[in-house]
């Protein structure tokens, strides 16, 4: 009667079975952990981020892959993690500074008024000078001749 309910239930086998096996064997079953050490196929602890080091050191545990270990995959997934933190940080702070150099500041936005109506003024008198010039109200051909004849 237990054997016919086993049979219509059929749970995966534990993965203490793949312990004498090998670990591509033992990592078929994605809720096995595969200690290199002692060479056994060992529940992964669900309960935990990573397994403790009384059931196998990061060094040897292998989970997913054969090739890679717990030790290895926390560097490297540490060092891609910072690497896009430091590349996010950047752009965000060259699009700051991008923004921030495309709005003058206020000493920025006066120095351009004031240089502006600089030159509106100046025009302004270039204007006039050739208005007066040009306009025959200076009647005398030479204005230095008034000096000349004392």
């Amino acid at each position: 009667n237990c054997r016919i309910l086993s049979d219509v239930h059929s749970f995966p086998a534990g993965c203490s079975q793949n312990t004498s096996r090998t670990c591509e064997e033992c990592l078929k079953n994605v809720s096995c952990l595969w200690c290199n050490a002692n060479k056994m196929c060992l529940d992964y602890p669900v309960t935990k981020v990573l397994p403790p080091s009384s059931l196998c050191q990061l060094s040897s545990a292998r989970w997913g892959v054969c090739w890679v270990n717990f030790e290895a995959l926390i560097i490297a997934m540490s060092v891609i993690g910072g690497s896009l933190l430091l590349g996010v940080a950047i752009c965000c702070c060259c699009c700051c500074r991008r923004s921030r150099s495309r709005r003058p500041d206020k000493s920025e936005e006066k120095a351009i008024r004031e240089r502006e109506e600089r030159r509106v003024r100046q025009e302004e008198r270039v204007f006039l000078i050739r208005l007066v010039l040009f306009s025959g109200l200076f009647k005398e051909e030479n204005p230095y001749a008034r000096f000349e004849n004392n």
